[in-house]
């Protein structure tokens, strides 16, 4: 119990930075649960839609496949529908626009707010450093005024400076490898989302091409 009351004394001691720091290890705990749910599944989920449409795009029926789609409410599904409500008259060129466009549009979304993960990773050490180089002038201001040399009077303000440092540790580092985390799943994302447009459009054009072929 000691010890937790110093910890809690040494942060309001540090508030110029640890309270900072304590608003951005909020923030990014939101952030990250958001993602979370947002990214869940969201692979599979484009892979078993993209699956779904083969079928009645093999038999021509356009209007099947896009009844697969469920409304658009992935992201994949809104990838899918863009370049099958265009696959009938577009040609491979055109589909490939629309697939990079709308693969674009949705990594932004996917991607969310995770560049404050990154930001937070990169500034949360330097909020700490921040606040252990003035605790640690406050210490030895403190020293000079009374007139006092010696290690033990300023090992309470020092000990107190450095809880800064850890805590901008403690932020920044799930910070950073959450955000390569989510920007690796993103990317994975849009990799998988590639590979089944390309084969979407694929049948497109075979099934176009037979349809003319007397």
């Amino acid at each position: 119990m000691q010890n937790q009351f110093s910890i809690l004394s040494m942060i309001q001691q540090g508030w110029y930075a640890t309270y900072p720091l304590l608003i951005i290890s909020v923030v990014c705990v939101t952030i990250i649960l958001e993602r979370v749910w947002a990214l869940w599944g969201v692979a599979a989920s484009a892979t078993q839609v993209a699956e779904s449409a083969i079928a009645p795009l093999k038999q021509g029926k356009f209007d099947d496949a896009l009844a697969q789609m469920n409304g658009g409410d992935h992201a994949g599904e809104r990838v899918f529908h863009e370049i099958i409500s265009e696959a009938q008259s577009a040609d491979r060129a055109r589909l490939g626009e629309v697939d990079e466009e709308r693969r674009f549009a949705e990594m932004l979304r996917l991607r969310g707010s995770i560049w404050v993960l990154a930001t937070s990773g990169a500034s949360a050490p330097f909020i700490g450093l921040f606040g252990t180089v003035v605790g640690i002038l406050v210490a030895f201001q403190s020293m000079a005024v009374m007139g006092t040399g010696g290690f033990s009077v300023v090992a309470a303000g020092i000990s107190e400076a450095l809880i800064s440092t850890a805590l901008g540790l403690v932020v920044a580092v799930p910070a950073v490898w959450l955000f390569n985390y989510f920007t690796g799943k993103v990317d994975g994302f849009i990799v998988e989302m590639d590979n089944s447009a390309s084969e979407l459009i694929d049948y497109f054009i075979k099934n176009r091409t037979k349809q003319l072929t007397p």
